[in-house]
């Protein structure tokens, strides 16, 4: 998932999109209402990007997770946040079975859950390519840029030799 100006901030519902660097503070846009505010130095603002689950051997990003549940929902929406513990936990380890039992705690699944939601609501879940697939693109769109707007040389001059008396 492409997750780099989604923005969660602490003790705030919902997501944010980034929209500028102000001042004192960043303004940003609340994803579904589009009411757009400031999110002060004082507040905790975390990029989805910067966020990973912790798992039994490394942690997994944010955007690798939302991959797997939507693979797991068939494109669709995933589990309500709201539902009891134990049907989100036996949903989560369905979706990602390595998670870290003691580190990952309900509530973190409940908002995981709910910002897939979100996400998915708003037709903002695009996966993202792999990145073999990204560098074969942009040496092809790098190869293509050079044909199509030749580069004219310089000729370097030569320094003048002084004269010898």
């Amino acid at each position: 998932m492409i997750l780099k100006d989604i923005l969660a901030i602490s003790g705030e519902p919902g997501l944010f999109k980034f929209i500028a660097q102000g001042k004192n503070a960043i303004i940003v846009e609340h994803l579904e209402t589009k009411k757009r505010s400031s999110a002060y130095g004082s507040a905790k603002v975390s990029s989805l990007e910067d966020i990973a689950i912790f798992t039994e051997k490394e942690d997994m990003p944010l955007g690798k997770v939302f991959d797997l549940i939507q693979e797991k929902a068939n494109g669709g929406p995933a589990i309500d946040s709201k539902a009891d513990s134990a049907k989100l936990k036996s949903w989560f380890e369905g979706v990602l079975p390595e998670y870290s039992k003691d580190k990952v705690y309900v509530s973190d699944i409940k908002k995981l859950a709910n910002w897939y939601n979100i996400l998915h609501n708003l037709n903002l879940l695009v996966k993202e390519e792999p990145e073999a697939e990204k560098e074969e693109k942009a040496v092809k769109t790098k190869g293509s840029e050079k044909e199509a707007a030749p580069v004219e040389k310089k000729k370097k001059k030569t320094p003048a030799k002084p004269k010898s008396e």
